[in-house]
């Protein structure tokens, strides 16, 4: 079932014993989401732990300090996850098919998995509706559920960069700033900070990125060898995904990352109105419709061949190509 974010909020208000996941491989939106519902429901005076399956050392300010109680959960909740298959159940040691009591989210694909949803597509992030979920739960916005908040606005958008931002985006990181979000703070570590392994990884991804149909179309793959060489850690490769999309004629880019022999997750970033959604739907995945997500399967050729296909696909159905 849909809920609004009133009905959610009325639901929450009802829950106790709470864990809150995310996705694999959670970005800021995801644990920036996740974090400010956990602080907010225990400033209410409920027993409720955030579990992922990791945390990115670029994150790591947003639970230090944080303490949660161990308990059985009675209700799960699941923020900016949407789909079943991609659920961060590893850490909390659940399965894969584990019921899910609500999820908060705002992926057109999402496949309503949970019992109940409250999914705004409009939102640029997962953040700003658990930015109204607090509002409507009258939990103070403290300068710690800000900084949350700001993560997952500010990482969703790019930096208030990408076309997904909206008059609210600003808005609420108005409110944010006013209510003591170290966006400075926030903003150098991601936008403006680069480890050495990635800085090694993103110099040899970049050397192997071809074009294809005059420039409109950008594949780039990171293979084993290649992450293992550089010594770069899982979850500083997010942003790889933006890389090629930055140049000149693209219109749709995909960042293929192995993940284990035979398979290969993909990122898909477009310009100018490109389907993106569409395309990663073509694979089985889905996210949003400039920014997506799904696998591909075989050898690197036939991975990279069968992204290339759904790309053109789509260009070539919305006369893009």
């Amino acid at each position: 079932m849909d809920l609004t974010r009133s009905e959610a909020a009325a639901l929450l208000r009802d829950m106790d014993d709470v864990l809150v996941l995310a996705h694999e491989n959670p970005d800021g939106d995801a644990v920036g989401s996740v974090y400010a519902l956990a602080l907010a429901l225990q400033a209410m005076d409920k027993r409720v732990r955030p579990c992922l399956d990791t945390l990115p050392h670029t994150m790591e300010g947003l639970a230090e300090g944080l303490s949660f109680p161990d308990f059985t959960p009675r209700y799960i909740v699941a923020v900016d996850v949407s789909d079943r298959k991609i659920l961060g159940v590893t850490g909390a040691g659940l399965a894969r098919d584990c019921r899910v009591d609500l999820c908060v989210d705002h992926h057109v694909s999402n496949t309503h998995y949970a019992q109940e949803t409250c999914l705004d597509a409009s939102a640029a992030a997962a953040a700003e509706i658990v930015y109204d979920l607090v509002k409507l739960l009258n939990v103070p916005l403290t300068r710690r559920l800000a900084d949350c908040l700001y993560t997952g606005v500010s990482t969703d958008t790019g930096c208030f960069r990408y076309g997904n931002t909206t008059a609210r985006s600003f808005e609420i990181a108005a409110e944010l700033v006013r209510a003591g979000a170290d966006i400075a703070r926030i903003n150098k570590i991601h936008f403006e900070t680069k480890t050495r392994q990635y800085a090694a990884l993103e110099r040899e991804a970049l050397a192997n990125l071809t074009l294809y149909d005059d420039g409109r179309c950008a594949l780039m793959t990171v293979t084993h060898e290649m992450i293992e060489r550089s010594g770069v850690q899982e979850t500083e490769m997010q942003a790889l995904s933006a890389l090629p999309r930055q140049i000149e004629g693209v219109l749709t880019a995909a960042t293929l990352k192995e993940r284990d022999p035979g398979e290969f997750r993909v990122s898909i970033r477009t310009n100018e109105n490109a389907d993106a959604q569409a395309m990663a739907s073509l694979l089985g995945g889905g996210g949003h419709r400039a920014a997506a997500g799904c696998n591909a399967y075989g050898t690197r050729a036939e991975a990279e061949a069968a992204v290339l296909a759904a790309m053109r696909t789509v260009l070539r159905d919305q006369g893009l190509l």
